[in-house]
């Protein structure tokens, strides 16, 4: 399959470099497999257009302020980290930019020069393995020096502003590890979920720590030959058990965002039951893949030839999607992390 079958023409202006005003105040697409057809709503009617007994499942990650921004010594040339993932020890894996200035054996200086990193090796792609140098732990690092790591697209991405320390973070963000939002949680807040709560709506919770090659645009030819990063996903006994139960009763499943969404599907085996998990999963979902477990998806707009937007065509369709996000175009939606939402069902 053609990674261009997956494009589309975005104008840059329909790129949202901040969030809207009040989280549940975005604009919302509802979209309906069965006619082909769709409306325009707003996110706060999400208690009117879903049923009750669905159950909404969320991922519950915590976006860490992993980017940290650093001069090299000697020489004070300016450098980013994005710090990925714990290797070993004190060692870690980050993105570095530019990269060719992060050589074996560079050292980065940060914030007051408390804070050094030395890099160990190349790891490809960008990557490099760095070590903290003087004592103390990358997380209490990141947690004094580093800042939210906004996707590059987003204009202000070295230098955030004061609202997206809680902006670029789910209200229901409990445990730490992903180095980008799981964006379609944004548009939740405490009142909204009260209120989905009280119209019968379960939610449950699970976990993937979202890594930077979710967002990551597809760059081979051919679709198949895409291979995802692996992510660590945890989903409890509990959660797999009450999924399972509305799956009996008849009741739907939504999975708010892609990343949700591939977590459940990395857990269920054939017959649609879902396992509890404590892992990595690699799962790549593209058109043709056979959905065990997800009835509906609420989802932000991502990315032409991204891994998410591929999983929005194999549960929409291709023609639908594309014709939906042609609509949004014209009508004026916001695109990507800060921007607006769409419901499939």
């Amino acid at each position: 399959m053609d990674v261009s079958l997956f494009d589309y023409t975005l104008p840059p202006d329909r790129i949202a470099q901040y969030p809207a005003e009040q989280r549940d105040a975005s604009r919302f697409l509802v979209g309906d497999r069965a006619t082909g057809r769709w409306e325009d709503r707003v996110f706060a009617e999400l208690p009117d257009l879903i049923w009750r007994g669905d159950v909404l499942v969320v991922n519950d990650s915590r976006v860490i302020p992993a980017r940290l921004l650093g001069r090299l010594e000697p020489g004070g040339a300016q450098v980013e980290l994005l710090f990925v993932r714990a290797v070993g020890g004190a060692a870690w894996e980050a993105l570095a930019r530019p990269g060719k200035r992060c050589r074996p054996g560079a050292v980065v200086v940060f914030g007051d020069g408390q804070a050094r990193a030395r890099v160990v090796a190349v790891a490809g792609e960008g990557r490099r393995i760095v070590e903290l140098e003087g004592g103390g732990s990358v997380r209490e690092v990141l947690e004094r020096y580093g800042v939210p790591p906004l996707p590059p697209y987003i204009t202000r991405h070295q230098k955030p502003g004061e609202e997206d320390w809680e902006r670029y973070q789910t209200v229901y963000a409990r445990h730490d590890g992903s180095v980008a939002a799981p964006t379609a949680g944004l548009h939740f807040t405490p009142a909204l979920l009260d209120r989905l709560r009280a119209a019968g709506i379960a939610i449950e919770t699970l976990t993937l720590h979202v890594g930077p090659g979710t967002f990551r645009p597809i760059r081979a030819a051919r679709v198949e030959a895409h291979r995802m990063e692996e992510e660590h996903v945890t989903i409890s006994p509990a959660v797999a058990e009450a999924i399972n139960r509305a799956k009996g009763e008849g009741r739907r499943v939504i999975a708010v965002g892609t990343t949700t969404c591939r977590a459940l599907e990395s857990a269920a085996d054939e017959d649609g039951r879902v396992r509890p998990l404590s892992g990595p999963t690699d799962l790549f979902i593209y058109p043709g893949y056979r959905f065990k477990v997800l009835d509906a998806l609420l989802t932000n707009f991502h990315l032409p030839r991204s891994s998410l937007f591929l999983l929005v065509c194999a549960f929409a369709g291709r023609e639908l999607t594309l014709d939906i996000y042609r609509h949004a175009v014209k009508a004026g939606y916001r695109f990507y992390s800060y921007g607006d939402a769409m419901l499939i069902r």
